[in-house]
């Protein structure tokens, strides 16, 4: 299987718009295994939106669950667990992009966590930052759990504000290449997000683990 993980230092950091930037840009297929809040629309609809990718293409989520938390909590409202074992993507013959919920160490359960069903996936990671103040220590401790579970990272993008300094010091401290910069786009639409250019080869990156 070839493709991407896509997750975060933290919610709301852009996982989902370079989701949907990878999606149009390999041609490939996306899949939410957790969505956590379906109000007022869910993350594969706005992937299908600004991707422009067929509604095959989008795959069909294992858990939609109505509250905005961490899955583990929203599950446990709808009075349900989330059985990892459901958690298999469905068939695609193209790049999948997975889109993981929040950030790494989120739970998915009482066992698991975000980054239990990466590693079970075995898809290079995209690890998306803020760009702003505290994104350092965010993105090192997230590359470090990372890297402490011997999985596959492709690299990092950037998300914010043009910050070199931080994005430096995340490069050198990090040891780890910057996929691209995604500044704050207004508006938010499909031609906007596929201006910006990858500074690395993402179809050579998706076949990292392949």
């Amino acid at each position: 299987m070839q493709g991407f993980f896509v997750t975060g230092t933290d919610t709301d950091v852009g996982k989902t718009v370079v989701a949907a930037w990878l999606v149009a840009r390999l041609g490939g297929c996306y899949w939410k295994p957790v969505q956590a809040g379906n109000q007022p629309e869910t993350d594969s609809a706005i992937v299908r939106r600004l991707s422009g990718a067929p509604p095959d293409r989008i795959l069909p989520e294992a858990y939609v669950l109505p509250e905005p938390i961490a899955p583990h909590e929203a599950a446990r409202r709808t009075g349900i667990a989330i059985d990892t074992a459901k958690l298999e993507p469905p068939p695609c013959d193209r790049p999948l992009v997975v889109e993981g919920a929040g950030g790494l160490m989120v739970p998915l359960n009482d066992q698991s966590f975000v980054i239990d069903l990466a590693r079970e996936l075995e898809l290079p990671l995209i690890l998306v930052a803020r760009s702003t103040l505290g994104t350092i220590n965010h993105t090192l401790l997230s590359l470090e759990a990372i890297r402490r579970r011997g999985l596959t990272l492709a690299g990092v993008v950037v998300n914010g504000p043009e910050t070199p300094h931080n994005r430096a010091a995340i490069e050198r401290y990090g040891k780890v290449e910057v996929i691209a910069e995604f500044p704050w786009l207004d508006p938010l639409t499909p031609a906007t997000l596929m201006a910006i250019q990858p500074e690395l080869d993402l179809a050579k990156l998706a076949r990292t683990a392949a």
